[in-house]
């Protein structure tokens, strides 16, 4: 009777383990990077910072311009973690709601095709180095791009923005 409950409880183990490793195979892990908050590459000693950054949208187009917006929006609002500067890994603007305070001003700039554009160049991107994914709602892409941080923060003075 023993050797019959030791048969069972074995079939139940080899079981479970077959859909334990089922279903972990089932799984698709390709996208979770493009969750990926915007990281640091390289920050220069002119205060610019090469990042990588993702966005999603209805084209390959749409995606790389939703993660240069919000590479710059990062930048702006967040701050993005300079090992070793934490001067320069404070966000722009520490005003609290300052989004919502100059939301105008931020809606027309971070527009399609909008100002924020004149901050972001893509010298720093290497042949290849985008990465997409695709399915019939939207492309996912990461890129890498350069935001030009003190150009940027001048900008915000000019405008009011800054003190």
């Amino acid at each position: 009777m023993n050797s019959r409950i030791m048969k069972k409880n074995i079939l139940l183990l080899l079981a479970a383990a077959a859909l334990l490793f089922a279903g972990c195979a089932a799984q698709k892990t390709t996208s979770s990077y493009y969750n990926s908050p915007t990281a640091l590459i390289r920050y220069d000693a002119d205060g610019s910072m090469v990042l990588r950054a993702y966005g999603s949208g209805r084209t390959g187009a749409n995606a790389r311009e939703q993660a240069w917006k919000n590479a710059v929006r990062d930048v702006i609002f967040k701050g993005i973690n300079v090992p070793g500067n934490p001067m320069a890994s404070k966000p722009l603007v520490t005003e609290v709601n300052a989004q919502e305070k100059y939301e105008q001003f931020f809606n027309a700039f971070f527009q399609d095709k909008g100002y924020y554009r004149s901050f972001v160049t893509t010298e720093d991107r290497k042949p290849l180095s985008s990465v997409k994914e695709e399915n019939k709602l939207e492309m996912k892409q990461g890129t890498t791009l350069r935001v030009l941080r003190p150009e940027l923060k001048e900008y915000l003075k000019e405008n009011g923005i800054l003190k």
